[in-house]
């Protein structure tokens, strides 16, 4: 029977998710509904249903939005023909992507620039990979594994390696490993690219783990960042599940344990886990609390398109 219910922290938001949903809620302020958004601004299902609520409307492709509208560009990040095909439109465009993902797709520039060839490594058909190839498509080769990194033929000439945001910190450096060894030339970022609310949040887990019997993260399907951390649990033999939020807890999961751990994914707000936490309130469950505490200070400014506007329009 469960006993108690341990906090991670730090969870939820990160500061790029915080400026992607802040800009599409300034945006319909400033130019009022409708307000298309290419893509999910952010990888959760709840936080996407609430800014449709307020008049937003979510497009898979920039060229679904009407002539002469209102385009916000998710956090993930785009490859340089979105910009293009917008513009092409004339549409109103804010870009939303993350800053540390702008890094990233820099990199890549700077580095097929310089006549190195590109090893991305990361999820294929993640809209994030996706952006960042389509900076240098002929130059990138993207790598998901070890396996890949052992088996890649790249022809002769300098090699640079580039990473997704939201990997597995581990998986990542064995990976980075096997490139060092085939490629003992490669460049490497000058920081690394898995950005600091991915570490930050997969450090508080394996902290957390030998304190519970169960890891409850919170988070969408698609949210990377969020599978990472119940691939971290499981890798240490700790029984974890995804959840959207408390409607998909199964009573089964909770056979024989004593105590539970609540993390959350980036792209989830803290009120999931405030649901989360009643979940178990009205279990009869009432010892829940922080397991330790990370102050995160990193803020980031809006994009510079909206704040233009919002001057402009003052």
């Amino acid at each position: 029977m469960v006993q108690r219910v341990l906090l991670a922290s730090p969870r939820g938001y990160c500061a790029g998710v915080e400026r992607a949903v802040e800009t599409v809620e300034r945006a319909l302020a400033l130019y009022g509904a409708p307000v298309y958004v290419r893509k999910q601004i952010v990888h959760n299902a709840h936080v996407v249903r609430e800014l449709e609520e307020r008049g937003a409307i979510f497009v898979e492709d920039e060229r679904d939005a009407p002539r002469g509208a209102t385009l916000v560009l998710s956090a993930h990040g785009v490859a340089p023909s979105v910009h293009r095909h917008a513009a092409e439109r004339s549409l109103t465009t804010i870009d939303a992507t993350c800053p540390l993902v702008t890094k990233v797709h820099v990199q890549a520039r700077r580095y097929a620039a310089d006549g190195h060839h590109v090893v991305l490594i990361g999820h294929a058909g993640h809209e994030e990979v996706v952006g960042t190839m389509g900076e240098a498509p002929e130059a990138i080769t993207l790598v998901e594994s070890v396996d890949d990194a052992e088996r890649l033929t790249l022809a002769p000439g300098p090699v640079a390696y580039i990473t997704q945001t939201t990997l597995s910190v581990d998986e990542t450096a064995e990976i980075v490993d096997v490139l060092r060894r085939r490629f003992p030339a490669i460049r490497a970022p000058q920081r690394e690219d898995i950005c600091y609310a991915t570490s930050n949040r997969q450090w508080a887990v394996k902290e957390l783990l030998e304190h519970v019997d169960l890891l409850l993260v919170i988070g969408s399907r698609n949210s990377s960042n969020s599978n990472r951390l119940v691939e971290v649990a499981r890798a240490s033999a700790v029984a974890a599940h995804l959840i959207d939020d408390e409607t998909e807890i199964e009573a089964a999961w909770l056979d024989g344990v004593e105590t539970v751990g609540i993390t959350s994914g980036a792209s989830a707000p803290e009120r999931l886990v405030t649901r989360v936490c009643d979940w178990f309130r009205e279990r009869g469950i009432d010892d829940i609390a922080p397991f330790s505490s990370v102050y995160e200070d990193v803020v980031f400014r809006l994009p510079v398109e909206l704040r233009r506007a919002e001057s402009s329009a003052a």
